[in-house]
């Protein structure tokens, strides 16, 4: 009998997945474990958005199918959300909705890439881009991002890793695992770089509401219509309007990609779940004080637990500008403790203080580990004291 398929076989399972389900497994033994695997806003959704659903389901508009590429109603919405944010206008024929960002990112890359198509990842990277792009029978190519560059890439990066078969560049700013953020004089050097060599740019920008401190969040988007032509922008409500459990996804840019996309997503869930489309219509047209209360207090929790992370002996850290992580260098602590291996070095942290981070190897980050702090600020402090402890001892 013919097993399980390759494809599956050689996929890597998700790591920040797999250090959340670890420590749901060992706080259901009972232990003491101090979470901070997941990039979940540690906020319910906003009132006003499950009200919206709630009439939506009451009213038995939220009971059939929708087109696979969204209701009217939610691509209008989009096309607002786009003019504010953005500021451009795009038409309807250029949105198409999905269930969660991430599907929107596989939709894309099975729309676009044929076997060997290579795609250019800058790391430290989201752990699902490679996978996604091997199950699309493509080749990533990873270009570093240095942490003496803040962990960005440069024109003279890409070019070196350009090849007659790159097709897509993908490009994470804010960035998850990082935080950093590229700025428009980068931005621009790299859109006209694509632009020139006829490059496809995946610009993921779930975190662009999601910025600190005086940061700018700037869309590459935005830039030039060429490099507008270039851009598949992919955006979500899970971070910023705290609706991770939602799962709402929409992707905006070239007419004939996003029809592509919205033809597979009819192929496969047929069309993003009903009521999540007419809470995404409030969230995005509604009342957005929530959105701002969010991020001043990823603002607060970052300013706090920042330098105090940084006394962590061994524990290297940049400041992020963005998103909801810390992502140390751990290189010494490793050393000091006696580890040559980040996940077995993460793994000895959650059982012996009961503190879940995730390993920087699933980021192509060997030397580094993540850290939420989508969470409260009494429980990032005691996270933060035991790694304090468990280095001293």
């Amino acid at each position: 009998m013919k097993q399980l398929a390759q494809r599956i076989l050689d996929m890597k399972e998700s790591v920040t997945l797999a250090a959340d389900a670890r420590a749901k497994a060992l706080k259901a033994q009972g232990r003491d474990i101090l979470s901070l695997t997941l990039g979940q806003p540690d906020f319910p959704t906003p009132a006003h958005i499950d009200e919206a659903a709630l009439l939506a389901i009451r009213s038995g508009k939220a009971s059939f199918y929708t087109v696979a590429s969204g209701l009217p109603e939610l691509k209008s919405a989009i096309q607002s959300y786009m003019k504010t944010y953005y500021g451009y206008e795009v038409s309807t024929r250029q949105i198409t909705v999905a269930t969660g960002a991430k599907f929107s990112l596989y939709t894309f890359f099975m729309s676009v890439l044929d076997p060997g198509d290579e795609v250019i990842i800058p790391t430290p990277y989201w752990v699902s881009y490679s996978d996604q792009v091997e199950l699309a029978e493509g080749s990533p190519v990873f270009v570093s991002g240095l942490e003496a560059n803040d962990f960005k890439v440069t024109v003279e990066d890409l070019e070196k890793a350009r090849t007659a078969k790159t097709k897509v560049l993908v490009l994470n700013s804010p960035s998850n695992p990082t935080g950093m953020i590229y700025s428009k004089e980068e931005l621009l050097a790299i859109g006209n770089w694509a632009v020139e060599h006829d490059i496809l740019i995946l610009a993921d920008d779930i975190y662009g509401r999601l910025v600190y401190n005086g940061a700018e969040f700037i869309p590459i988007s935005s830039l030039s219509k060429a490099i507008r032509k270039q851009t598949i922008v992919i955006n979500g409500l899970s971070k910023a309007y705290s609706m991770t459990g939602w799962r709402v996804g929409f992707a905006v840019g070239d007419e004939a990609i996003i029809s592509s996309m919205s033809k597979l997503t009819g192929q496969t869930t047929s069309n993003l779940t009903a009521v999540s489309q007419y809470a995404a219509i409030e969230a995005l047209t509604g009342p957005q004080d929530s959105v701002e209360m969010m991020r001043q207090a990823f603002e607060e929790r970052l300013n706090a637990i920042y330098p105090l992370l940084a006394e962590v002996p061994g524990f290297t850290v940049k400041k992020p500008q963005g998103a909801f992580y810390l992502f140390p260098n751990v290189k010494k602590a490793m050393k000091m403790k006696g580890y040559t291996d980040v996940t077995a070095f993460t793994t000895a942290i959650l059982e012996e203080t009961g503190v879940a981070l995730v390993t920087g190897a699933g980021f192509g980050a060997p030397e580094n580990v993540r850290m939420s702090y989508a969470t409260d600020l009494a429980t990032l402090k005691e996270a933060v004291k035991r790694l304090h402890e468990f280095m001293k001892k």
